[in-house]
């Protein structure tokens, strides 16, 4: 994802004024919709489980009514650009067919799962199938690939149906985690960690940021939950231990941004994106669930999902507010930030469901007081604004707006968990009815395989190594770096 649009490493875009956002919270739970504005606002019954069903159906055919990939002239599975012909980067496509997967998941509604296994096959690349298509190499991240076989990894999880032949699911996401372990991807520089862009010659080279850990540490999380494969799990191990060693997460659970190398990581840019927050909860939520190791992973996942609703849900109102650019008196958020928030309603939901002991009560509390403000943003067509303390439809289109109706269908979908009726059918493994069945060394090409790497005690999640080809210099168009700024912060 790109710098200044992207939400690969959340750049910290402008600047942090996320303390001066002030919103409150509300711990009551609106039945109906009320009119705002004259328009009306989208038709909720909180009390009916078809009525939120509808809600989130009425937002989805709204969100696909932004991807023109199968129109002839297209190209199948992105959403229009990337600038200057679209306003979107690569990575934001991939995010949204996983929220239109996971709406699948919640809902029951199959209608974009056709659409969304195209795109996932086509974008893939096959067929070394790591989403490493040249056609965006030159502003190609580790977060932008991250995002892409995050989505796959879901596909696995939810067994979103293959035709026979296809590429497997569990396959891409194997590949994408096999490149970015890889030798060519890893450095001493900072103590490890991966950069925020893979090709050296693409700006943003020399920052190691969050959002790219977090993408990595969070598929190896979910591929040895799914495979049982113990070199997964020592890998999301290594990574976490990495992000939070390094000071992007410090001791009450605070994540930030990033550092650049040339200042041993040490300049760390303490904005804070809920897209960052997101992937990490997600995948401690899975390594707890796997381990019920509770000083490992269990303190960690409190700390975090408790800091997190404190921070992006703010009192006392309890609603959502995306801190570091959503300001009280004006509006910074760029394009990709517009689409952070349903990233973590996403997430939450996923550590409520694999922790729920844990951390499931605080996050149904802040789901029902979040959810009232979404419905007050969105108008009858399922047309969604951004802003959702603000009692009405913002109006805001000027950056996305895929991103304000992505967000929107994820707070729909995943406040389904908050009803006691609904039963949300488990995430399979390859134990508990997975159908993809992977490939340990997806990822390797043998024109650019280097050399298989040994994994501890003979447990070989894979090593496919992509050597880092030369990308041609039209960085000009993509400078998506500002000076001094982190990620995601694109």
């Amino acid at each position: 994802m790109l710098f200044t649009t992207k939400i690969a490493g959340v750049a910290p875009l402008l600047l942090a004024a996320a303390s001066s956002v002030v919103s409150g919270q509300q711990t009551t739970t609106t039945t109906t919709s009320k009119a705002t504005t004259g328009q009306g606002t989208i038709e909720v019954n909180l009390n009916d489980t078809d009525s939120i069903k509808n809600a989130a159906k009425t937002v989805a055919k709204h969100l696909i009514s932004y991807y023109p990939g199968d129109e002839p002239g297209r190209t199948i599975g992105i959403l229009p650009g990337p600038p200057p012909d679209g306003p979107y980067y690569w990575w934001e496509a991939g995010a949204m067919w996983g929220t239109f997967i996971d709406y699948w998941h919640y809902t029951g509604d199959d209608t974009y799962n056709e659409m969304a296994k195209k795109a996932l096959v086509i974008q893939a690349d096959p067929p070394q199938n790591a989403f490493m298509s040249a056609n965006w190499s030159a502003s190609l991240g580790n977060d932008d690939q991250g995002f892409w076989g995050m989505a796959a990894m879901l596909a696995a999880e939810v067994n979103l149906p293959l035709a026979p032949g296809e590429a497997d699911w569990l396959e891409m996401a194997q590949a994408v985690f096999n490149t970015q372990a890889a030798n060519d991807r890893h450095d001493d520089e900072c103590g490890g960690g991966l950069r925020w862009q893979v090709f050296h010659s693409n700006t943003g080279y020399d920052y190691k940021n969050t959002i790219a850990n977090a993408c990595f540490f969070n598929l190896g999380a979910r591929l040895a939950r799914y495979t049982d494969n113990s070199t997964y799990a020592k890998w999301a191990e290594k990574t976490y231990n990495w992000v939070r060693d390094v000071g992007y997460i410090d001791k009450n659970w605070n994540i930030y941004d990033g550092g650049h190398v040339p200042h041993n990581c040490t300049d760390i840019n303490k904005v804070q994106w809920s897209a960052n927050a997101a992937i990490m909860i997600h995948g401690v939520a899975i390594m707890y669930n796997m381990t019920e190791d509770y000083q490992k992973w269990g303190i960690p996942l409190t700390g975090l999902v408790n800091r997190t609703l404190e921070f992006f849900f703010p009192s006392p109102q309890g609603i959502m507010v995306e801190r570091a650019c959503e300001l009280k008196d004006r509006l910074l958020c760029n394009v990709d930030q517009h689409s952070f928030k349903g990233y973590l309603l996403r997430s939450l939901a996923t550590a409520a469901i694999f922790a729920p002991s844990l951390v499931r009560d605080p996050i149904v509390k802040i789901f029902k007081s979040n959810i009232q403000g979404v419905i007050d943003a969105c108008l009858p067509d399922g047309t969604c604004g951004f802003r959702w303390n603000v009692g009405k439809y913002d109006g805001d289109v000027a950056n996305g707006p895929a991103g304000q109706d992505m967000s929107a269908l994820a707070a729909f979908s995943t406040y389904l968990i908050t009803e006691e009726k609904v039963v949300v059918k488990p995430l399979v493994t390859n134990s508990t009815g997975g159908a993809s069945k992977g490939n340990p060394n997806a990822g390797e090409r043998p024109t650019d395989l280097i050399s298989l790497r040994e994994m501890t005690g003979g447990d070989k999640a894979g090593a496919g190594v992509l050597t880092a080809f030369v990308v041609c210099s039209i960085l000009g168009t993509y400078f998506f770096l500002v000076t001094g700024v982190g990620e995601r912060g694109k």
